[in-house]
C-alpha cells in the first residue's frame, strides 16, 4: 500500500497482550506507517528501539465499585486520549481486548476501529461450549443440539455472574462518553475488524462473523543470548513457566522429579523468577532465568507449559508437541485446543503430579501422531506470515 497511514496499536502490558501488539506495531512500521504504540511503561525501550512512537497506557484502571483503586475510570482514561487522537490523526486504532479505553476513545472519535485478540475467538456459539471454560466441543451433532439447548439457561443466569458485572461496568462507562450501551456480552470486539491471532487448526469449527480473520500467530521475542543445554543425547523437553501464574515454580518442580530417571534432557526457565526457584536440579535437566523460546524450542521434542498462547503457538510453529497442565484462565481453553487439534496433551493443574505428568511425556515422545499433527501446523504457518496478514488487513481497513 503506497499511502501512509497512522496506525494506533494498544494493548496492556503483560506479556502475552503486549507481544502480538508490538509484533503488529513492527511490522507496520516496516512498511512505511506512522505508527505509535500505546502499552505500559515497561515495554517503551522495546519499542522506541523498534520504530514506532511509544505512548504509555495507564496501568490501572477504576473499574466497578471493588474498593479504592488507583488510575482513571475507563471513561477518564478515553477521554484523557481525545487530544492524542486529534494530534495523531490516526486512520485506524488497534486495540487488544483488555485495552479498552483506546477503543472507547476511537470510537467517540468516529475512528476506524479493529479488535487484536492474541488467542483464540471468544465469542460465543451456539452449539459449542462457553469460551473460557476449557471443555471440548461436542463430537455429535446430539451433544451439539445438547449445548444449543442448555445456552438459554446459562444464558438466563449470566446477569448474576462476574462477567454480566463487567459488562454493565463497561455500558456505565461508554454511558458517560456518549455512547450506546453493547447490546451483547461480546460486544466489545469490533464489528469493523477482528485480528484473531492464532491458528486456524486452534479454532473450533464454527460460523464466523464477516469481520473476523483468523491471521496466524503475531510472534515476537526479546533478544537473549544462548544457554547451554543439558549434555547428552535423549530428547529435549522444554518446560516453559508462566510469566503471569505459578510463582512458586510447580510445575518446574513436578516436572524435574517426573523425568529425573528419564532417558531425556530438560531445561526449564522460570521467566525471570530464577530466585523463587530453589528445588533440587536432577543430573539430566538445568533450570534457567531466561531463554531465547527461538533458539530452544527447535531441538525440543516436547514443551510443557501452563497454555499461555504464545508459548503453544511458538511450540506448534516448529512442528513441537505440547503437554498443557494450566492453572486459571484461558489457559484451560488453549490446552483444551490443543488436545482437540492432535498436538498435544492436557493435563489439568489438579492432576498435576509427577505421577500422571511422566506417562504423559512418555506417550508424546513415543505416540509420532502428535509430532505429525504439529507438525502440520507448522507447514501451515511457514506459508502464512502472520504479521503480515494482520498488517494488510489493517491496511484495507483503512482504505
Amino acid at each position: 500500500m503506497s499511502e501512509r497511514l497512522r496506525v494506533i496499536v494498544a494493548a496492556i502490558g503483560w506479556t502475552g497482550h503486549a507481544f502480538p501488539a508490538i509484533a503488529l506495531a513492527r511490522e507496520l512500521h516496516r512498511r512505511g506507517h506512522a505508527v505509535t504504540v500505546e502499552t505500559f511503561e515497561r515495554w517503551r525501550a522495546v519499542v522506541e528501539e523498534l520504530g514506532p512512537r511509544f505512548l504509555a497506557a495507564p496501568e490501572q484502571i477504576r473499574f466497578g465499585e471493588t474498593g479504592p483503586q488507583a488510575g482513571p475510570t475507563l471513561a477518564e482514561a478515553a477521554r484523557k486520549l481525545a487530544p492524542t487522537l486529534e494530534g495523531l490523526r490516526p486512520q485506524v486504532v488497534v486495540s487488544d481486548l483488555f485495552a479498552l479505553a483506546p477503543a472507547l476513545a476511537a470510537e467517540r472519535a468516529q475512528i476506524r476501529r479493529a479488535s487484536l485478540i492474541p488467542h483464540p475467538f471468544p465469542a460465543h456459539e451456539p452449539g459449542l461450549p462457553l469460551y473460557p471454560l476449557g471443555l471440548l466441543p461436542p463430537r455429535t451433532r446430539a451433544g451439539g443440539l445438547a449445548w444449543r439447548a442448555a445456552w438459554p439457561l446459562v444464558g438466563s443466569r449470566l446477569p448474576n455472574t462476574r462477567l454480566a458485572r463487567v459488562r454493565a461496568e463497561l455500558d456505565r462507562n461508554r454511558a458517560e462518553l456518549g455512547l450506546g450501551p453493547l447490546g451483547r456480552y461480546d460486544g466489545q470486539i469490533s464489528d469493523e475488524l477482528a485480528l484473531v491471532a492464532t491458528f486456524p487448526q486452534l479454532e473450533y469449527p464454527r460460523r464466523w462473523p464477516r469481520s473476523a480473520r483468523v491471521t496466524g500467530p503475531l510472534p515476537f521475542e526479546l533478544p537473549h543470548p544462548e544457554v547451554e543445554l543439558p549434555r547428552g543425547s535423549g530428547p529435549l523437553v522444554l518446560v516453559a513457566s508462566s510469566t503471569e501464574r505459578d510463582p512458586e515454580q510447580r510445575l518446574i518442580r513436578v516436572t524435574l522429579e517426573a523425568l529425573e530417571h528419564e532417558p531425556v534432557r530438560v531445561i526449564a526457565t522460570t521467566n525471570r523468577r530464577r530466585e523463587a526457584f530453589t528445588g533440587p536440579v536432577p543430573a539430566n535437566a538445568r533450570v534457567v532465568d531466561w531463554l531465547s523460546y527461538a533458539r530452544v524450542i527447535p531441538p525440543a521434542a516436547v514443551v510443557v507449559c501452563h497454555g499461555g498462547h504464545g508459548t503453544i503457538t511458538r511450540a506448534l510453529a516448529e512442528g513441537v508437541p505440547l503437554l498443557v497442565s494450566p492453572p486459571a484462565g484461558d489457559m484451560a481453553e488453549n490446552g483444551a485446543r490443543v488436545a482437540w487439534s492432535g498436538a498435544g496433551l492436557m493435563l489439568p493443574d489438579r492432576l498435576l503430579r509427577a505421577a500422571s505428568l511422566r506417562p504423559a511425556v512418555r506417550r508424546l515422545l513415543s505416540d509420532r501422531r502428535f509430532a505429525a499433527r504439529a507438525g502440520a501446523i507448522a507447514t501451515w504457518g511457514r506459508g502464512n506470515d502472520g504479521p503480515a496478514v494482520a498488517a494488510e488487513l489493517v491496511e484495507r481497513l483503512a482504505r
